[in-house]
C-alpha cells in the first residue's frame, strides 16, 4: 500500500475531502472511497464510457483520470443529476422511453447527454449520435437512447 494523498474537491455540489494513493483512478475513488457507485467500471481503459463524469463541466472517463487530479476540481456524477428529489428530464425520458436495460452503461450515457444538452440545448439527432459515440451499450441498441435524449431536449427547452 502506497502513501495516501489528501484531495479536496467538489462533488455534486458539496466540498469533499478524501485520501487516495497516487495510482488510484477517480473511478476507484468515487466507488470505493466515497461510495458513489453510479459510475460503472465497464472496460477500465476508456473505451466504453460507463464511468463518464463531468470534470469541470467536461465529460471524462473517470477510469482514465487519477483521483489526485480531482484536487480543486468540480465533479458531477450521475448521482448529482437529479435535483430537489426529482429526476432530471434525461433520467425521466430514459425511464419512459425504455432507453435502458441492464443499467451498466446508463449512468455514462446520462452524464454524457447532460454535458451535450448543457452546451447545445437544441442538439440535433446527428449531434446526439456523434457526442454519445464514446458510450457503448450492449443491450438496448442506440435508437431508444437517442430518442430519449431528443425528448429530454424538447422538455428542457420548453420548461
Amino acid at each position: 500500500m502506497g502513501k495516501k494523498l489528501h484531495v479536496t474537491t467538489t462533488i455534486n455540489g458539496e466540498q469533499v475531502e478524501f485520501l487516495c494513493e497516487a495510482r488510484q483512478s477517480l473511478l476507484e475513488v468515487l466507488r470505493d472511497v466515497l461510495g458513489l457507485t453510479g459510475a460503472k467500471e465497464g472496460c477500465n481503459n476508456g473505451n466504453c464510457g460507463a464511468c463518464t463524469v463531468l470534470f469541470d463541466g467536461l465529460p471524462v472517463d473517470s477510469c482514465l483520470v487519477l483521483g489526485v487530479e480531482a484536487e480543486g476540481a468540480t465533479i458531477q456524477t450521475v448521482e448529482g443529476i437529479a435535483c430537489d428529489g426529482r429526476l432530471h428530464p434525461l433520467q425521466q425520458c430514459f425511464l419512459e422511453g425504455a432507453a435502458l436495460q441492464c443499467g451498466v452503461c446508463t449512468p455514462g450515457f446520462l452524464v454524457a447527454a447532460k454535458a451535450l444538452l448543457d452546451k447545445h440545448p437544441h442538439a440535433t439527432e446527428e449531434q446526439i449520435r456523434f457526442e454519445l459515440s464514446g458510450n457503448l451499450c450492449r443491450c438496448t441498441g442506440y435508437d431508444k437512447i437517442v430518442r430519449a435524449v431528443m425528448e429530454a431536449a424538447k422538455e428542457m427547452t420548453h420548461a
